[in-house]
């Protein structure tokens, strides 16, 4: 199963926009939503939770990629998010996500027995090629207890 395959039998909401998860690597994360007027808002467009949905869904799946070999000890969680919406969003829109931080220096503060923290920034991006929005969701690998 690839973590896009995962991520929509796992996560409701990512099921439930019907995203599109057309790459995920440790490297990076690329994430569609279609185009779908019930998730449209009063100008038309995507609404702006939905863009959410695909930002941080971009994001998770960058996080499995890159530690999904950790989960027998730790489990990845977002600890916060902040989101600009940048221009106006019609269409297909398409979340592009990269890990901020080395996945090694992460992992050996997670060996050093610490609880580390890694920024994701994304790009959300309209098809003709216009950042609609970024956001930046700081995840951490809670070791279990």
């Amino acid at each position: 199963m690839t973590v896009g395959e995962m991520l929509v039998a796992t996560v409701p909401m990512a099921r439930t926009l019907h995203l599109e998860f057309l790459e995920t690597t440790a490297e990076r994360a690329v994430v569609r939503l279609p185009d779908q007027a019930d998730y449209h808002n009063h100008l038309g467009g995507p609404h702006a939770g939905a863009m959410f949905t695909l930002a941080e869904s971009a994001s998770g799946a960058i996080v499995i990629a890159a530690f999904g070999d950790q989960m027998s000890r730790a489990v990845p969680l977002a600890v916060k998010a902040e989101i600009g919406y940048k221009k106006l969003a019609r269409g297909v829109v398409t979340a592009t996500a990269t890990l901020g931080r080395p996945a090694a220096e992460v992992v050996a503060e997670l060996d050093a027995g610490q609880r580390p923290e890694f920024p994701v920034t994304i790009e959300i991006r309209r098809e003709d090629g216009a950042v609609t929005g970024e956001m930046t969701v700081v995840w951490t690998l809670r070791p279990h207890s």
